[in-house]
């Protein structure tokens, strides 16, 4: 009677795990170890406490959705040891390394292959910001109206999705963001671009019904204060 009640258990433990496994339910066998490290694009130095957000793409190549696959940190050194679970019908995944005022956002995109094969020698690596100022004086009394532009480039990128801007106004605001028209201009866009590239301020006035571009490239460098002076 105990054998047959021995063997009874066995049987639907058995069942059990098949049920699982049949609704979703992730086993041990669809779980992925990975490890790897965060570092400086350019100095290669490792990045500790980097918070990474993983992702799994779901559907048709041409509309993949992500959906929520986990969440891990580096350490103090800057490495991470981290068992990915598969998401359901998912082939490619987002690893995205969470942006601050030190390092822009960054999205990796792997797939299964690359994360079979290479997944315990992962290397992410984040680009750096520095701190970056534009300042903008109107200087001529007439016309009475002009209306000057001002957009930024960091590295081929639109510097306004790279870092969230503030614009500080010792005169006349814009009417809208970073569009102002004629009086007493003077004021400073504060924000953040990329490290140890160029960046490129353009600056469209339009004066007497005439349009002129002005652009001002800088090489932004690391931990310091970098800037743009512009005057019309």
């Amino acid at each position: 009677m105990v054998k047959f009640l021995n063997i009874i258990k066995v049987a639907a433990s058995l069942l059990v795990c098949f049920l699982f496994v049949h609704n979703g339910v992730i086993s041990a066998q669809e779980t992925i170890l990975l490890k790897g490290k965060v570092l400086d694009e350019n100095t290669r130095i490792l990045i500790p406490r980097r918070t990474i957000i993983v992702e799994g793409l779901v559907g048709s190549y041409n509309k993949l959705i992500p959906v929520h696959a986990g969440q891990f940190s580096t350490d103090l050194s800057g490495c991470f040891t981290y068992t990915l679970r598969k998401v359901k019908d998912a082939y490619f995944y987002n690893f995205c390394l969470v942006g601050d005022s030190a390092y822009a956002f960054s999205i990796n995109k792997l797939d299964l292959i690359e994360i079979s094969k290479d997944g315990m020698f992962l290397s992410f690596y984040l680009r750096k910001l520095t701190d970056f100022a534009i300042t903008i004086e109107r200087k001529s009394k007439t016309p009475v109206r002009d209306t000057l532009y001002v957009s930024w480039v960091s590295d081929e990128a639109d510097g306004k999705t790279l870092y969230q801007d503030q614009i500080e106004n010792y005169g006349v605001p814009p009417d809208i963001r970073y569009r102002w028209i004629g009086g007493n201009v003077k004021s400073v866009i504060r924000t953040k671009t990329y490290a140890d590239k160029k960046t490129i301020v353009c600056f469209e006035l339009f004066r007497n019904g005439k349009k002129k571009e002005i652009s001002e490239t800088i090489f932004c460098i690391r931990d310091i204060p970098n800037y743009v002076n512009f005057k019309y």
